[in-house]
């Protein structure tokens, strides 16, 4: 991280914490926990943040105003701040992302209505997008619709569990139903993947993660042939790059019946891990990880922060909250409220 000048954000929905991974000046690691209720989506544009939690969107800016009055011995360079909460109802939000023409419309996953999504004033959410062989949106999670990603501004590529019409129809076949569909002629262009997840266009390649085989691969638009890049030790979910690496969420195997058929339930326990791999994407070779141990088990989301090496999430600071201000027509300030 230090070589890179990033940093990583880290959602963990069966922890109900956003993890902060930053550096102490190169020497080890430093990570923050913040609270929020099973967060899993995370969009992230440098000064912008928003959470899919359980039931609500939140929104957080980067008020670097601000930055100087966090803990002075934190090294922060980025403190971000709420700035909107969106009530969705519990529609179980996976991946989300920015796009639109300006870069300002926030689009997720709704996996509970199998359909593609985005924000309104009026409405829990606006349905935007579906699998054609989804007939209508209900609340069955019919084909587990999971990731997505944005090709200039507007979603390019889903990834599903399953090409089912039924409530929780990709059930049945897991192991191998899992799905890429091509969003802009909703047309499937690879079948037979085992659980995939976390799509993304990236230095002119699609590439996926396999999580029932714990890999990442890619594959080619044209032929939908599918060709993996590495194993990795668990199950692979939450994808992010910084040049040609890929940072990639490792979750432990759940030991539940259900899952006995995927082959990443057959790694022995001592080597199954959780965390974040970086995979170089030139040779597959993983370079580095941060390895999770005792509470955490699962990730979600993986999201890289150029620029920014200690970033803060403001969520409990009161004071911080209440005298920090931005307004029309001025740079971002922060003040004393003045209150006695």
């Amino acid at each position: 991280m230090a070589e890179l000048r990033i940093s990583i954000l880290v959602s963990t929905y069966q922890w109900d914490r956003l993890v902060i991974l930053s550096h102490d000046q190169g020497e080890r690691v430093i990570s923050q926990c913040r609270f929020f209720h099973m967060p899993m989506g995370l969009a992230l544009r440098k000064d912008r943040l928003a959470i899919g939690t359980s039931g609500v969107i939140q929104e957080y800016r980067n008020l670097p105003s601000a930055v100087s009055r966090v803990d002075p011995t934190s090294m922060c360079d980025a403190a971000y701040l709420p700035r909107s909460i969106h009530a969705t109802g519990k529609i179980d939000i996976h991946e989300m992302d920015w796009g639109g023409p300006a870069g300002d419309e926030l689009w997720f996953v709704n996996t509970l209505f199998s359909c593609l999504c985005t924000r309104s004033r009026d409405f829990s959410f606006v349905p935007r997008w579906r699998p054609k062989f989804v007939t209508a949106p209900e609340p069955e999670d019919r084909c587990h619709l999971n990731g997505f990603c944005m090709i200039d501004g507007a979603p390019a590529y889903v990834t599903a569990l399953g090409e089912t019409d039924t409530e929780g129809g990709w059930r049945a076949n897991k192991k191998s139903g899992g799905i890429l569909i091509d969003t802009r002629t909703s047309e499937i262009i690879c079948r037979g993947l085992s659980m995939p997840h976390s799509p993304r266009w990236h230095q002119d390649k699609l590439l996926l993660l396999e999580a029932g085989n714990g890999g990442i691969g890619a594959v080619d638009p044209s032929s939908g042939r599918y060709e993996p890049i590495a194993n990795l030790p668990g199950f692979t979910r939450g994808l992010d790059f910084f040049g040609h690496y890929a940072f990639i969420g490792l979750s432990l195997p759940r030991k539940l019946s259900i899952y006995n058929d995927l082959s990443v339930m057959q790694l022995p326990p001592e080597k199954a891990a959780c965390g974040v791999w970086v995979v170089d994407l030139r040779s597959g070779e993983t370079v580095a990880f941060a390895k999770f141990q005792g509470t955490v088990r699962e990730v979600f989301s993986v999201a890289v922060l150029p620029e920014y090496q200690h970033p803060d999430v403001i969520t409990s600071d009161v004071k911080l909250l209440a005298d920090s201000f931005v307004f029309p027509g001025q740079k971002p300030a922060s003040a004393a409220s003045g209150a006695n």
